[in-house]
């Protein structure tokens, strides 16, 4: 076996992404394995050759030199696993006929590849082209790849120099079927004062973090869990932590995902300590599969939300919704539609299902609608948000998506979420408080990123939050030069 492809078999994980898009089970990876490769290096260029024991098909493609022998390690890397993935994929089309709205793309931030496109110069329908000929998407998604880096480029620019702000509150009233985040029921309240003092001490010592390592704030997101779940007065002391320790934020959002944890209190507090955005989410205004996702609120209970929130001030409402949720056609996707124009949000996210291995949904092998079906969906989103004014400004994608689709968030002018966007293009570095933050340093000339992760269970940060913050400091105090083993962009 050669070295290039003793290291090509270390992204099996990707390959097995790439081989479900054409609707292979994960077993044609099992020994034997229905496909196979060999990879070389011949005559400067990178040849790689899949079969699947009746058909082959070979790929080429230049191997990249670099005068820093770090980085032309990374990009030959970089680029001998995207010609991998080419290929498996290439041949997967020609033997199955199936053409995937995403083509080969299967990392989570395709934005970024079309924002290389314009960067290096080429005009947006330069870059339409390009990602299509290169990477098999088809128009409709290039395109809506460029209108997403075309907001983007409007925005004030990431940079070194910034860093963004994560405060994680890892409780919600039940926990939805589907979810796979790191939260739990607040149930009779025992968790909150104890893991209110931890997180108190980890904002009070990593602040001192961004002066350190010379970098500024951006934005502030503060997110779950459902952190208006807390109790009102757990609630301000939250809010009073943030502005204490995180002030003079360009923006600051705070999720208030579930309708029945708001209160008019609540809200005055968010208006009094200046948040400029807020998400209430219903995910879907059908009452019956609100019940089956296990969302303890009714459709009726978001209209009073977003009511009040209106009464007391609020002016950035999101909303999220989900297409491809268990049991729905395309005319209950279209009730949850109509019902956002006639709230008219000012951002609307329109996610597609993503069933993860921990969710109680996976667990329960809940029937959910086909792909096509799921598709429609995703386009009467889109179709929605332009009715409502919006644009799309940032689009991420995730492993078992329905339809191999994708999620959008679109906003009226003037409303695009600097932090969304910054974590999805992973352009500013990020500092991440709580249970399950992840803490990221970007290393921007060698297109590093390291990151540092807290615990996901509440008790065992509540018991090592000294541990957490010392991880932080470790990363973001480190020598400005990239450690071996950081992860690279693709």
């Amino acid at each position: 076996m050669t070295s290039l492809e003793t290291y090509l078999s270390t992204i099996q994980p990707e390959l097995m992404v790439m081989s479900r898009l054409f609707g292979y089970p994960d077993t044609v990876w099992d020994a034997p394995g229905r496909f196979h490769f060999t990879a070389e290096e011949r005559d400067g260029d990178y040849v790689i050759t899949f079969t699947d024991g009746q058909t082959s098909l070979s790929r080429s493609a230049p191997v990249p030199r670099e005068a820093d022998t770090r980085l032309e390690t990374l990009h030959q890397k970089r680029a001998a696993r995207r010609l991998c993935k080419q290929t498996l994929y290439d041949l997967c089309r020609q033997i199955t006929g199936i053409h995937p709205p995403w083509g080969s793309m299967t990392g989570v931030r395709p934005t970024h590849l079309m924002l290389e496109a314009l960067g290096a110069g080429l005009a947006p329908e330069e870059a339409v082209v390009q990602l299509m000929n290169r990477f098999d998407v088809t128009r409709p998604k290039a395109e809506l790849l460029a209108e997403v880096a075309a907001v983007q480029r409007l925005l004030p620019p990431p940079g070194d120099r910034w860093m963004d702000v994560y405060i994680g509150i890892p409780f919600c009233t039940t926990r939805c079927s589907y979810c796979s985040f790191s939260s739990g029921e607040i149930g009779n309240g025992a968790l909150v004062p104890p893991y209110m003092e931890a997180l108190a001490r980890e904002i009070r010592a990593c602040a001192e973090l961004l002066p350190a390592a010379g970098k500024q704030l951006r934005a502030v997101y503060v997110g779950g869990g459902t952190p208006t779940a807390l109790p009102e007065d757990a609630f301000k002391q939250l809010l009073s932590l943030m502005l204490t320790y995180f002030p003079g934020a360009a923006e600051y959002t705070v999720e208030a995902g579930r309708p029945d944890t708001l209160t008019r209190r609540k809200l005055q507090l968010i208006r009094e300590a200046g948040v400029s955005r807020i998400s209430i989410n219903p995910q879907t205004m059908n009452d019956r599969t609100l019940q089956i996702i296990g969302r303890a609120h009714t459709a009726q209970q978001v209209r009073e939300a977003y009511a009040l929130a209106r009464e007391e001030g609020i002016g950035h409402i999101n909303m999220d919704v989900i297409a491809g949720l268990p049991g729905e056609s395309l005319a209950d996707f279209a009730h949850t539609m109509a019902e956002a124009v006639a709230l008219h949000p000012e951002s609307l996210t329109v996610h597609t299902l993503a069933i993860k291995r921990s969710s109680r949904m996976s667990l329960e092998n809940t029937p959910l609608p086909d792909g096509p079906e799921t598709a429609r969906m995703v386009d009467l989103g889109r179709e929605t948000a332009r009715k409502l004014g919006m644009r799309p400004y940032y689009l991420y994608r995730q492993k078992y998506m329905a339809g191999d689709q994708e999620n959008t968030g679109y906003a009226l002018p003037g409303h695009a979420c600097l932090y969304n966007v910054d974590i999805m293009e992973e352009t500013s570095h990020i500092l991440a408080l709580g249970t399950g933050g992840i803490s990221k340093r970007i290393w921007p000339e060698e297109g590093h990123i390291t990151r540092a992760p807290n615990v996901s269970n509440i008790e065992e940060y509540i018991r090592r939050t000294d541990e957490m913050i010392r991880r932080k400091q470790d990363l973001f105090l480190a020598p400005a030069d990239a450690p071996e083993g950081a992860d690279a962009h693709d």
